[in-house]
């Protein structure tokens, strides 16, 4: 039995109805979180959220996608180039996106694709462009496309972007807009994790700014919780205070580890509960919970985003590796979504056990085709421009898709913090799970113990709870030196027992029966 406790969003509807069947016991035990670490969500459920309102946000003016003379030259510039080299082609369309220009070509009759290909640095020369991205074929067109930077580029803001976040998105996340200068927005919970990297300056940071202001403006705490982990300790340390966080921002390995301990705890219970009323996924537990006896409360989605994963590789790779891939190939259906963003993209931190569960992936601007191959499986991402341009690839389209990002300032997002944060302080999971169990030389085999026949430490543990006139699991594994496992099974053994209440909320259980 997990000793994790439960992550609930919903509203408290009080007690269960007298007369209930006793086989809805173990669930309802499940639901509370018997024996485990204080119920985050249940206070929080309880308040109002105010979303942010826009005009805390800048508006940034618009380029337009006009095809003005200078691009029409340039596409001469460009179909002569390649006659240069012996190679026709008709020049059939013109698209101006925010950041880049696709010119699509037709080849002659007999025109190598390659050919085109090969000949992208020539076509940068003439064009006097930084870069140029060569997409042959276009997806879905008899036609190659050949992209050059724009002369003088759009900034999307976050502002403009928000109108797309419909409500049946489950976490919801601004990207920015494609070639054709349509909006792309992303459900999380249908990606359903999100790998994401880029060098310095491409564009990471504000991504992943953007993803958590999406919810900040979307999503309530009761809807989505949250984790952030931020090895480097400047990038998202302004987020401490807002009241969708499950923990302070997590700055340090072990932590981590703990934390998605936590995830994984949090998800087999989740499991139990789904399959206790029989539905397959969270959206159908929340549903089915709306006219059910058995479950009181909503669950939230939790959003688990991950600064600088390379970092931490570094340092506990192989747990690490086994914790997030567990958690991103089961934890989809119970409604807990993994983010995981690096500067160093390298086959010893992207392994492919990790690649093969998060199908989802953004490539920003990176320094090699190699680190591109690593990300998106083809090159591409070193072609890139920086600050924003980016390669999206997904499950359901996997060619990957050129975006300019949304632009969200660090003042913009303070502004944003600054008024979340006042509506309320977090409610954290117990701190208690984030200790160190102590040396386990009379605790080694604490899976395998029986407390039953552990009389002696019963007495002991029963004589701390009288003394103290509530119980906490924390409490008693400091005072015996035990894990925190066995101190929380001696809860549960006092409640069975009639010795002490259900859990309480973050407050200890209450003595209700003297021994």
């Amino acid at each position: 039995m997990s000793t994790a406790n439960p992550i609930n969003g919903g509203e408290l509807e009080g007690s269960a109805p007298q007369g209930e069947p006793e086989e809805e016991t173990d669930l309802l035990e499940v639901s509370s979180g018997v024996g485990g670490l204080s119920s985050a969500l249940i206070s929080k459920g309880r308040l109002s959220y105010a979303f942010p309102d826009e005009s805390m946000l800048v508006t940034y003016p618009k380029i337009g996608d006009v095809v003005d003379e200078v691009t029409l030259k340039r596409g001469e510039v460009l179909v002569s180039t390649l006659q240069e080299f012996n190679i026709a082609v008709d020049l059939t369309n013109i698209v101006r996106g925010p950041t880049v220009t696709m010119f699509e070509l037709l080849p002659a009759p007999g025109v190598r694709v390659n050919s085109i290909v090969n000949l992208s640095d020539n076509i940068a020369l003439a064009l006097a462009a930084t870069q140029v991205r060569i997409v042959a074929p276009i997806p879905g067109k008899s036609a190659v496309g050949v992209e050059i930077p724009n002369l003088k580029r759009d900034i999307i803001g976050f502002r403009e972007m928000l109108p797309s976040l419909s409500d049946g998105l489950g976490i919801p996340m601004v990207l920015g807009r494609n070639l054709m200068g349509q909006p792309i927005v992303v459900d999380v919970v249908k990606a359903p994790h999100l790998l994401i990297a880029g060098s310095t300056g491409s564009g990471k940071s504000v991504c992943v700014n953007s993803l958590i202001c999406s919810v900040l403006f979307r999503r309530s705490p009761k809807q989505v919780r949250m984790i952030l982990v931020d090895p480097k300790i400047v990038e998202l340390n302004i987020y401490n205070g807002i009241p969708h966080l499950l923990t302070p921002v997590i700055t340090e390995a072990k932590r981590t580890l703990k934390a998605l301990d936590f995830c994984l705890y949090e998800m087999d219970r989740r499991y139990k509960l789904l399959q206790g009323i029989n539905v397959r996924n969270i959206v159908g537990y929340n549903e089915k919970i709306e006219t059910s006896r058995l479950a009181r409360e909503k669950l939230p989605y939790i959003l688990v985003v991950i600064d600088e994963f390379a970092d931490l590789m570094h340092l506990v790779g192989k747990d690490m590796e086994s914790k997030v891939s567990r958690l991103a190939a089961m934890s989809r259906a119970v409604g807990i979504h993994l983010v995981l963003a690096t500067q160093r993209p390298s086959v010893d931190v992207i392994t492919g056990v990790i690649k093969n569960n998060i199908p989802t992936r953004i490539a920003f601007a990176v320094t090699s085709t190699t680190d591109s191959r690593i990300i998106l499986d083809e090159q591409g991402a070193d072609k890139l421009l920086g600050k924003g341009d980016m390669l999206y690839m997904s499950s359901s389209n996997p060619a990957a898709e050129r975006i300019q990002g949304s632009f969200l300032s660090d003042h913009e997002v303070e502004e944003v913090v600054r008024f979340v944060s006042s509506q309320g302080t977090p409610d954290f999971i117990d701190e208690s799970f984030f200790e160190d169990d102590e040396p386990k030389s009379s605790d080694s085999d604490d899976e395998m113990v029986d407390v039953n026949d552990d009389s002696e430490l019963m007495e002991r543990a029963l004589a701390i709870v009288v003394e103290r006139k509530c119980a906490s699991a924390s409490y008693l594994q400091r005072r015996l030196k035990i894990g925190y496992n066995r101190a929380a099974r001696l809860v549960e053994q006092m409640e069975e027992l009639g010795y002490v209440g259900p859990p309480n909320g973050s407050k200890p259980r209450e003595l209700i029966k003297y021994p």
